[in-house]
């Protein structure tokens, strides 16, 4: 039994371990410690991310697996922060240790499973079940526990006609952009590419050089159980697929009625309104509550000077908009898209650095409580081409999350797998709200 989020989960036994490993980097890494920066440090009490990509190939697992550690053992060569450890200096200021210490061995962690009584193309049509999240590792593992945890897991899953590779990546470690640099250039090497096409920069200080004590719990549990809001109720996820006609349709309606001189409204504002208004109506707010949206932007473009795609971290902040839940309602789908498109607009360097001097000031460890009140908070991006990271196998069949980090009101968003601008909304919800929201014909309609 382990801890998902603070609740207690237990193992499907459709799943089984065939054997478990750790994947060393070939060569030394390129520096000894890798410091932590005021972008990673929010992250220390959020929960490994999960990915999981679903392929239908006929290789022999065995083969295929062998190839898969091949590469990731070459990928470690260029990310290897992800095959060391947390540690904390003599100030409390959190590091990685990309160098094992006596017995305290780096690289990765690999877990080798079979599942094949079901195919890859059943999982990938299906919801949420709980057999796709027995796929990924490290379910209910906060990170702060990658000081005597590997940074980085993968399970490779044989199904019947194919195979999983769920991955959990220490959060404190790397953001959704960075993740997916990973993903793409392990692919890479693995179908035998003699070199990655963006090679990962690693000084963080050139983003933040400030030095940040941090005073961590005695576990996630400790943690957990601090929270004012107390424990979490149970939550349903479900994912939304929208194909390219529907979201031009969404934006399209966002966008009715502006005055000509205004700045249209993007996709990403328009869906983020479609889904705010939708999940609104599906907690049957009042109209005086408030109700706010959360966007993990990625701030690589906004800082100054800005930092490239090769930058390897953390480099997203949490910003926040908010109303009442009645005037969000009343008002045509443009205005919480324009609130959206204020926000954003708003954060630039300026805003950055006030709000990393904040936490620098008062440093705090975040419960998913935090995000506001009736929240809606979106993460990941449908810009991430996660379709393309190709092992050998060809197009993945799903790309999907795992639990951890499924907060109530947590959105994931994916490009859709038939491409264009198609787009999958993967969205945690409490039950009640679930079952409203599925029912919701406006929400729907445009799905349809």
């Amino acid at each position: 039994m382990t801890v998902e989020n603070g609740h207690a989960v237990t193992k499907a036994e459709a799943v089984k371990v065939t054997n478990e490993a750790m994947v060393l980097p070939r060569k030394a890494p390129g520096k000894p410690t890798c410091p932590l920066i005021t972008f990673d440090l929010p992250y220390m009490t959020f929960y490994y991310n999960q990915k999981l990509l679903l392929y239908k190939c006929g290789d022999e697992f065995g083969e295929a697996v062998e190839r898969l550690k091949h590469g990731l053992a070459a990928a470690l060569d260029f990310f290897y922060p992800l095959a060391g450890r947390l540690k904390q200096d003599g100030e409390k200021v959190v590091y990685v240790a990309c160098e094992g210490e006596g017995e305290g061995l780096v690289g990765a962690e690999v877990i080798e499973a079979a599942a094949e009584g079901v195919s890859a193309v059943e999982l990938a049509e299906g919801q949420n079940s709980p057999l796709l999240q027995e796929l990924v590792p490290y379910t209910g593992v906060m990170n702060l526990e990658g000081f005597h945890r590997p940074l980085l897991a993968v399970q490779f899953t044989k199904l019947k006609d194919g195979l999983a590779i769920g991955a959990a990546f220490n959060h404190a470690i790397l953001d959704g952009h960075s993740t997916w640099h990973f993903m793409s250039s392990w692919a890479d090497l693995t179908r035998g590419s003699p070199a990655i096409s963006l090679l990962p920069t690693h000084d963080r200080t050139v983003a933040r050089s400030v030095r940040v004590p941090l005073s961590l719990p005695a576990s996630a549990l400790d943690h957990e159980l601090a929270d004012p809001n107390g424990p979490a109720k149970p939550l349903v996820a479900r994912v939304f697929s929208f194909s390219q006609s529907t979201v031009d349709l969404i934006k399209s309606c966002a966008n009715a009625g502006l005055p000509p001189d205004s700045k249209p409204l993007s996709t990403f504002q328009s869906l983020g309104a479609h889904m705010w208004r939708a999940v609104c109506r599906a907690r049957a707010l009042k109209p005086e509550d408030i109700t706010v949206f959360v966007i993990f932007a990625d701030c690589r473009s906004r800082v100054d000077p800005p930092m490239p795609d090769a930058f390897f971290g953390n480099l997203i902040q949490a910003i926040f908009t908010g109303t009442a839940a009645g005037l969000l309602l009343a008002s045509p789908p443009g205005f919480g898209a324009g609130m959206l498109q204020q926000v954003i607009g708003a954060h630039n360097a300026d805003a950055i650095v006030k709000r990393l001097a904040e936490y620098e000031a008062a440093p705090k460890l975040f419960h998913y409580s935090d995000a506001g009140m009736n929240c809606v908070a979106v993460g990941s991006s449908p810009r991430f081409k996660v379709y393309d990271v190709d092992f050998g196998f060809g197009k993945p069949e799903r790309v999907r999350s795992g639990s951890n980090n499924k907060f109530d009101g947590m959105v994931y968003l994916y490009p859709g797998r038939e491409g264009g601008k198609s787009i999958d909304v993967e969205l945690t919800l409490q039950a009640e709200a679930m079952a409203r929201l599925e029912k919701d014909e406006e929400f729907l309609v445009a799905k349809a």
